[in-house]
């Protein structure tokens, strides 16, 4: 007997979406150095995140579910790269997945849908900083065309350690 996996969907991320997403969020938090954020949030801390993140606009996130139970999976998002206005065509882009939802192709399915969702926005580059090492966040970035920019060397600290964070540029 084979078990089959259930597809999965990916579609825009919405309010509802905020327990499930936070709960993923601080998992990586609380256990990696993907991000440099030290303190765990609530769902009400991170609902001016999701808010900023509409289903229109350079700004998305756009949501992987499995399609038999609905269970979040992860997500992707466009945010803003930086404050100042003539930054405004450029966008930092991101992968989160669920603990144990890796390797099975959903951070391509999740790039997949935000870069389509992206195509027709006055965008012209999409950045990514990936703390290092992070192998599967490299080698996904690079099935999209990422290219390699340079490091910046023990930028954070995090867990009595220094992190480096390599950047990657995309043409959009």
């Amino acid at each position: 007997m084979t078990s089959k996996r259930s597809e999965v969907q990916v579609r825009p991320g919405v309010e509802a979406d905020l327990e499930a997403l936070t709960d993923i969020y601080n998992h990586y938090v609380r256990e990696t150095p993907i991000t440099f954020d030290t303190a765990v949030f609530t769902p009400e801390e991170r609902r001016p995140w999701l808010l900023s993140h509409p289903e229109d606009g350079p700004h998305r996130l756009m949501v992987a579910t499995d399609g038999d139970t609905q269970e979040i999976l992860g997500y992707a998002t466009s945010s803003p790269y930086r404050a100042k206005p003539a930054y405004r065509t450029s966008v930092e882009v991101t992968v989160y997945l669920a603990p144990d939802a890796g390797r099975r192709g959903i951070g391509t399915l999740l790039y997949k849908a935000l870069f389509e969702a992206l195509a027709d926005e006055d965008l012209h580059r999409a950045y990514a900083g990936i703390a290092q090492p992070n192998e599967a966040s490299t080698r996904l970035h690079a099935r999209f065309g990422f290219r390699h920019l340079g490091t910046y060397r023990e930028v954070g600290r995090k867990f009595g350690r220094y992190w480096d964070v390599a950047w990657y540029e995309k043409e959009l």
